[in-house]
């Protein structure tokens, strides 16, 4: 088990600022695991957190939402898109009625990208906690928000 005073060589002026420094710390971590863990599948979290958008929604949208539904809400969406559309995973579609419109569908390569990769993948960051405790982080996390 982790103990972030001793990761990090630091002492804490109080349990607030050394909570709020735990969620900065984790989330790298977590960033750092996602993201070795999606370079054999040549893709990045952000693009994999966009594939399951498109395919959760099950009809194309339009960038915005894709952006507003985002987990890491990205200022480069557009290029992450670009890179997926250029994989072959996505695909844009023109609206008919509107040419300034234009829709995001994930194509038949993304679902299959996205059927090869394990759903318990993130699985290992949680084994340290039981259900009652990941519960108890989640609201706790809710609540900060």
């Amino acid at each position: 088990m982790g103990d972030l005073a001793k990761d990090i060589h630091s002492k804490f002026d109080n349990n607030k600022v050394k909570a709020l420094i735990n969620i900065l710390y984790t989330a790298n971590w977590i960033n750092s695991y996602q993201n070795d863990f999606f370079k054999s599948y040549g893709i990045s979290p952000q693009q994999f957190n966009i594939l399951r958008i498109l395919r959760g929604a099950k009809e194309p949208l339009n960038v915005q939402v894709i952006k507003d539904r985002m987990i890491e809400r990205s200022p480069n969406a557009t290029r992450l898109m670009d890179k997926l559309c250029a994989k072959k995973y996505i695909e844009r579609l023109p609206c008919p009625g509107d040419r300034r419109v234009v829709k995001i569908a994930i194509t038949k390569e993304g679902k299959d990208l996205l059927a090869s990769i394990p759903n318990d993948f993130n699985k290992s960051l949680l084994q340290n906690l039981t259900e009652v405790e990941a519960e108890q982080l989640s609201n706790l996390l809710d609540k900060m928000r």
